[in-house]
């Protein structure tokens, strides 16, 4: 049975899939086949069901609960860290009056910028292209996801404010949920659980041989060194990508609830998580 894996071309991805992509993780039965791609192209992607299972951003999970169930491992949290909104130095030092320059309508990184700042005036453009539009002078200020979070300072750049930390003060300590592994529910009962454990093997393989998982993420960092990419890795790749636990689940549920409250979302969601 042939089943599509879709990810971003990163290096916590690639972390997280190595056991798989590597046939460290054996998947009899299961011709597996990995498709790279950015984050907002997965969420549209998924809103047609196209791959059996894929990452999305959590506001696209939103518009997604009849075809999927979220997989209880895989997530991407920061936990007092995420995306920031950035500006060069001698740029704004608030959102007041700013456009900024973000990675797409359904990405958790405008979800969360909008529960910070409702005002907010944006401009979407690929996520691999704002940091450059920023220290250019193209765009005021950029919202970074990814790699970017490490590298902005060194590239003469200024954060204005980091929503992970934002979200952690607001929340109680709760960490942000940016993305997640959903898995189409007509798969079947049985084939989902099987897929499940492949995956969960998968990260549990990267976590307990992490010098050669960073050493194949490597060439997903985008410029990083070895340093760089296990630190990225790090931010994650980790216990709450193992398994949500209640503290996960509980973050979840408040960034939706949050969203849906402040007219974000259409309706209240059910979140499902697969077994």
């Amino acid at each position: 049975m042939k089943i599509h894996i879709a990810h971003s071309p990163d290096s916590d991805d690639a972390f997280m899939f190595y056991g798989l992509a590597s046939g460290r993780v054996a998947s009899p039965g299961f011709e597996i086949a990995h498709v790279l791609s950015d984050i907002e192209t997965l969420n549209r992607a998924a809103c047609d069901g196209k791959y059996e299972i894929t990452a999305v951003s959590f506001p696209a999970y939103a518009h997604l609960t009849d075809r999927y169930l979220l997989l209880p491992h895989g997530a991407s949290m920061g936990d007092r860290y995420g995306p920031i909104v950035v500006s060069r130095q001698d740029g704004p030092t608030t959102l007041a009056g700013v456009r900024v320059a973000v990675p797409g309508e359904l990405t958790t990184a405008l979800l969360a910028l909008r529960l910070f700042d409702p005002s907010v005036e944006y401009v979407v453009m690929p996520f691999d292209q704002i940091q450059d539009k920023v220290r250019a002078g193209e765009i005021a200020a950029g919202l970074l996801i990814h790699e970017g979070q490490l590298t902005y300072a060194e590239e003469g750049l200024q954060k204005i404010v980091d929503l992970g930390e934002w979200w952690a003060d607001r929340t109680g300590g709760l960490p942000l949920p940016l993305g997640g592994n959903v898995i189409r529910r007509d798969l079947g009962p049985q084939t989902i659980v099987t897929l499940s454990r492949l995956l969960h093997d998968s990260i549990a393989y990267g976590l307990d041989h992490r010098a050669e998982a960073v050493d194949y993420a490597m060439q997903f960092g985008r410029g990083l060194d070895r340093r760089r990419t296990d630190e990225f890795v790090g931010m994650y790749v980790n216990n709450l990508t193992l398994d949500y636990g209640e503290r996960g689940r509980t973050a979840v549920h408040r960034l939706l609830g949050d969203a849906q409250a402040a007219g974000l979302l259409p309706k209240p969601v059910t979140v499902e998580f697969a077994a």
